[in-house]
C-alpha cells in the first residue's frame, strides 16, 4: 500500500450520532486542546483504522505511512462537538457521505477513549495497580459503551480465530454463526475480518429469520485496530487500553467462546483462556469452549490439541472440546452451555451481564511490553504450574503477534532483528513446530507477501 495507490478525500466535517453521549464543557476544552499529545496521536490511529475498514493489508506500518498526511480535530462548538478530518480513505463514503456505520464506529472510538482518559486515567478513580481495580475498569469501560445488559439471560457467544483465513474456513464461520443466530445467540468477536466477520454474517440472516434484533460486539485496542479495521457489521464496537483489558472483557462479558482457525493471535487467545480455566478457583466454573473448522481445518486444530497436551497437560485439553466440520453441533453446544452457565450464575449470584466471580491473576492483567529482553527473559520452563506457564505462554504469542502486525514491533524486528525466545527444550520443540505450520499454511498474517518470521526459537 503506497501514498499514490490510495484515494483520500480532502476534508469534510462530520457531527456525531448515536454512538457518542453529550460530552461536557471539560471534555470538549481537553479534546480541542490535544493536538500533539498522546490522547491526539491515539484518536487519530484509531480513527484512520476506522476509515480504513475493507483494506486488505495487516500491516499497521503500512497503513499510517499511506496515511501519513491523514488528521483529524475536534471543533468545538456551544452545542457539542464536531470532527474535521483531512486525507481520510474515499473508501468510508458514498458521494461525499460518510457511510452510517463507519460514522458510528468513529464516535464510538472517541467516547472511549474520552471515558479511559478523563475518567479512569486523569481522575484515577480506578486503581489499576491492583487486579480488582483493573477488573472495575473494564466494567465500567463496557458499561459506558453500552453492553452490559441486565435481566438477559446469557446469550453471548465471544469468537476467536484468525483475520487472514482462506474462503472455505470463512464460509464455514458464516455457517456456525447462521446456526448460533438460528437458536437466538448474539456474537462478540475481535471487531475485523475473516473470523471476526464470518460468525457475525451468518448470524445477521439468522436472527432476521427469527426475527431477532441482533448484537453483534466488537472488542480492540489501540495497537492492534488498524490491522484489523472493524468489519461493518459490528453494531458495539468498544476500544479497550490494552490487549490484557482487551481479553478480560471477552471472558467477564461473554458466556461462551468458540475458537476458529487463526494463527499466533489466536493461539494467544487460547492460551489466555486455558491459563485462566487452570486456576484453581475456577474449577468448578461452567464456560462451554469449542475449538471448530472444516474438514480443512482438523489437522490445525490436531496441531493445538497436541501442542496443548505436550506443555500444559490432560486437564488443560479437558477444558474444551474440538468439532469438525459440524455447524449445528456448535451451536447446540453453546446452546445448551447457556443453560448451565446461568444456573451457575444464579447459585453463586453472579451477574448474567459481566462475571465477577471469574478469577483472573494479575499476571493476566498486567499489559506486557513485548521487548527483545522481555521476549528472550520469558519463564518458558515446565517446572511451574500450568496456568503459569500459559501465562508465559501468552506472552511470547503476544510478543509474535507485536512482531507481525504491530508499528512498534515491526520498527523493533526491523531495528534489532528477531525476537527471541528462550525456554526449555521440551516446551520449544512442540512450540516451533506449531510455528513452522502456522507459516506453513500462511496463518501469520494476510499472505500479500512471504512471510518473513519475526522470532527465533532458542532451547
Amino acid at each position: 500500500m503506497r501514498k499514490a495507490d490510495v484515494e483520500k478525500i480532502p476534508s469534510v466535517r462530520v457531527t456525531p450520532e448515536n454512538s457518542l453521549d453529550v460530552l461536557s464543557q471539560l471534555e470538549v476544552n481537553r479534546l480541542a486542546d490535544s493536538s500533539g499529545t498522546a490522547l491526539h496521536e491515539n484518536f487519530r490511529r484509531c480513527a484512520l483504522a476506522v476509515l480504513n475498514t475493507g483494506a486488505v493489508t495487516d500491516n499497521t506500518q503500512e497503513i499510517l505511512d499511506a496515511y501519513s498526511d491523514f488528521d483529524i480535530r475536534v471543533i468545538q462548538q456551544e452545542r457539542g462537538i464536531k470532527l474535521e478530518i483531512v486525507n481520510a480513505p474515499a473508501c468510508a463514503f458514498v458521494d461525499n457521505e460518510m457511510i452510517k456505520g463507519i460514522k458510528e464506529h468513529l464516535f464510538s472510538v472517541l467516547r472511549d477513549l474520552v471515558y479511559i482518559n478523563n475518567e479512569l486515567y486523569e481522575n484515577r478513580d480506578i486503581d489499576f495497580d491492583t487486579s480488582s481495580g483493573i477488573t472495575n475498569g473494564v466494567f465500567h469501560i463496557v458499561r459506558n459503551a453500552g453492553l452490559l445488559h441486565t435481566h438477559v439471560p446469557p446469550n453471548l457467544v465471544v469468537c476467536w480465530g484468525g483475520h487472514s483465513i482462506g474462503e472455505e474456513e470463512y464460509q464455514y464461520t458464516k455457517k456456525v454463526g447462521y446456526e448460533m443466530g438460528l437458536r437466538g445467540l448474539n456474537i462478540c468477536t475481535g471487531c475485523g475480518p475473516g473470523a471476526m466477520k464470518g460468525p457475525m454474517k451468518g448470524a445477521t440472516i439468522a436472527h432476521a429469520k427469527q426475527r431477532v434484533e441482533g448484537h453483534y460486539i466488537g472488542i480492540t485496542e489501540p495497537s492492534i485496530i488498524a490491522a484489523e479495521s472493524p468489519n461493518p457489521i459490528v453494531n458495539k464496537l468498544v476500544i479497550m487500553p490494552d490487549i490484557e483489558k482487551r481479553l478480560e472483557a471477552f471472558v467477564r462479558t461473554g458466556h461462551g467462546i468458540v475458537v476458529f482457525p487463526g494463527g499466533a493471535g489466536t493461539a494467544e487467545e487460547i492460551l489466555y483462556l486455558l491459563g485462566i480455566l487452570l486456576h484453581p478457583s475456577n474449577e468448578a466454573l461452567p464456560l462451554p469452549v469449542v475449538f471448530t473448522g472444516p474438514e480443512s481445518a482438523a489437522s490445525y486444530f490436531q496441531q493445538i490439541h497436541e501442542f496443548i497436551g505436550l506443555t500444559l497437560g490432560a486437564k488443560a485439553q479437558s477444558r474444551y472440546k474440538v468439532i469438525i466440520n459440524d455447524p449445528t453441533a456448535v451451536a447446540r453446544i453453546m446452546k445448551a452451555g447457556m443453560s448451565e452457565v446461568e444456573a451457575f450464575r444464579r447459585q453463586t449470584q453472579d451477574a448474567y451481564y459481566y462475571n465477577w466471580v471469574l478469577k483472573i491473576d494479575k499476571d493476566f492483567q498486567q499489559p506486557f511490553s513485548p521487548t527483545h529482553d522481555n521476549m528472550a527473559n520469558l519463564d518458558l520452563h515446565a517446572d511451574q504450574e500450568s496456568h503459569k506457564l500459559a501465562a508465559n505462554l501468552r506472552k511470547a504469542f503476544s510478543g509474535i503477534v507485536d512482531g507481525n502486525v504491530k508499528a512498534h514491533g515491526i520498527r523493533a524486528v526491523a531495528e534489532k532483528g528477531p525476537y527471541e525466545i528462550r525456554g526449555e527444550k521440551t516446551i520449544m520443540d512442540p512450540l516451533e513446530r506449531l510455528l513452522r505450520s502456522f507459516v506453513a499454511q500462511k496463518r501469520m498474517k494476510i499472505p500479500t507477501r512471504e512471510y518473513i518470521p519475526c522470532y527465533r526459537i532458542i532451547n
